[in-house]
C-alpha cells in the first residue's frame, strides 16, 4: 500500500492555516505543522501581528488537538535581510512598498517551501484564499477565490510554476464564515481568534514611527508645492507621505488638496486638486508571468494595483526586461511606485510586476 501524502502546512497561529491543517488531515494526508520565527524588534515580540510566543502557543495547540507534530523554522535573519530592509530601504528612496510580496517571494516560497521539501513532503500548504488549477496544456494557473472580500491572489503573484505545483491552499474554495465554522466544528481553539494585519513586524503602531527607529535618513524635510510650482509649505519626508493622500499634508488652500507625485530627485512633495489627481498609465518592472513563459504580444486584462483596488480594464504591452507598460482606461487617482500591477484574465491571475513609474 502506498504512503500517504505529505503536507508540511505553515501555521500562524490564525484560523486559516489551522482550518487548512484539519481539513488536511480529515482527508487523510500526512500532516506536519511549522510555523516560523520571524524577525521582531528586540523587546516588541508581543506586540508583532505575527508569531508572538501567544501564536506559537496556538499553533502547538492546535497542533495537538487535531493530532500532528509541530516543529519551529527560525527565519528571522532572512527575514530581516529580505522583507524588513527592503522595506526600509523602499520608503527611504520614497516608494511605498508592500513587503508581503518580498516576504511570499523570499520567505513562504522560497525558504519555507525548501525546508518543507528536505523535510520530505510532496506538498507545503498555506491558509491563504486562492485556488491552483491545472489547465489542459498541463501549466498550473493561481485562480481568485471565490470570496472575492479575501482573496490572495494578489500578493500570490509572485509564484512560479515549480512553487505552484508543490503548494496547496485547502481553504482557498471557501468563505471566511465557513472557515470559521470548520474551526468550530473541527473544535479549534483558534476558531474565534482575530484576523492578522499586514506589516506583522511594525505591530500596532504607526509604520512612520517604526521607519523613525531604524532609519536616519526618513527625516529628510522639503518643500511642498503645488503642480503649478505654488510653495505651501514643508514636508517632514517623502517617506512619510503616498499618492492620493490628502490628510496630513500641514497645509492650507482654498481647496483641497491631494498627493499628486514626488519628486526624488529635488525631495520635493508635489501637490494638486482632485482634477489633477490620476493617470491613465503605468510602467512595471520585475513582472513574473505565472504559466513561465513570457508574453511577446499586447493584450487585454483586468488589472488591480493595489490590494484591495478593483480591477481596471487595460491593455498590458510587454517590454524588455522583465517590464510592462499598462495603459487603462480609465484615469487612476492611486497608481502608486512601489505596489503592484497585477494581471486577470476572468480568475485567473496572470501575474504581475512592481509599479515604477506612471504618467
Amino acid at each position: 500500500m502506498s504512503s500517504p501524502i505529505k503536507v508540511v502546512v505553515a501555521m500562524s497561529g490564525g484560523v486559516d492555516s489551522s482550518v487548512a491543517a484539519a481539513l488536511l488531515v480529515e482527508k487523510g494526508y500526512e500532516v506536519i505543522g511549522m510555523m516560523m520565527r520571524l524577525w521582531s524588534e528586540p523587546g516588541k515580540s508581543d506586540s508583532n501581528q505575527c508569531c508572538t510566543p501567544n501564536a506559537m502557543a496556538m499553533a502547538q495547540r492546535v497542533a495537538a488537538k487535531i493530532g500532528i507534530p509541530f516543529y519551529t523554522l527560525d527565519a528571522r535573519e532572512m527575514f530581516y535581510n529580505k522583507v524588513v530592509r527592503y522595506f526600509i530601504q523602499e520608503y527611504e528612496n520614497g516608494i511605498t512598498p508592500n513587503p508581503c510580496l518580498a516576504c511570499n517571494r523570499f520567505i513562504r516560497w522560497n525558504y519555507f517551501l525548501q525546508r518543507a521539501l528536505i523535510l520530505g513532503a510532496d506538498f507545503m500548504a498555506t491558509g491563504h484564499y486562492a485556488r491552483i488549477r491545472k489547465s489542459t496544456d498541463g501549466k498550473f494557473q493561481l485562480l481568485k477565490a471565490p470570496d472575492s472580500n479575501k482573496d490572495q491572489s494578489y500578493v500570490l503573484h509572485v509564484l512560479n510554476q515549480y512553487q505552484l505545483e508543490h503548494t496547496l491552499f485547502p481553504v482557498g474554495e471557501y468563505t471566511k464564515t465557513e472557515v470559521r465554522k470548520l474551526a468550530r466544528k473541527f473544535d479549534l481553539p483558534t476558531s474565534e481568534r482575530s484576523d492578522s494585519q499586514d506589516l506583522c513586524f511594525v505591530g500596532n503602531e504607526d509604520y512612520r514611527d517604526f521607519l523613525i527607529r531604524h532609519s536616519s535618513k526618513v527625516l529628510s524635510p522639503g518643500p511642498i508645492v503645488t503642480v503649478e510650482g505654488e510653495l505651501l509649505g514643508q514636508h517632514q519626508g517623502l517617506a512619510f507621505y503616498t499618492i492620493g493622500q490628502r490628510k496630513g499634508l500641514g497645509i492650507s488652500y482654498k481647496e483641497p488638496l491631494y498627493v499628486v507625485t514626488k519628486d526624488l530627485a529635488h525631495n520635493t512633495l508635489i501637490v494638486g486638486t482632485k482634477e489633477q489627481l490620476g493617470q491613465n498609465w503605468l510602467f512595471a518592472r520585475d513582472v513574473n508571468w505565472i504559466s513561465g513563459e513570457k508574453l511577446l504580444n499586447p493584450f487585454h486584462a483586468n488589472v488591480k494595483i493595489r490590494y484591495k483596488s478593483r480591477e481596471i480594464k487595460a491593455i498590458i504591452t510587454p517590454k524588455e526586461n522583465k517590464s510592462v507598460r499598462v495603459d487603462f482606461e480609465e484615469h487612476l487617482r492611486d497608481i502608486t511606485p512601489g505596489q503592484a500591477a497585477v494581471f486577470y484574465d476572468q480568475d485567473v491571475c496572470l501575474g504581475g510586476g512592481i509599479i515604477e513609474y506612471y504618467g
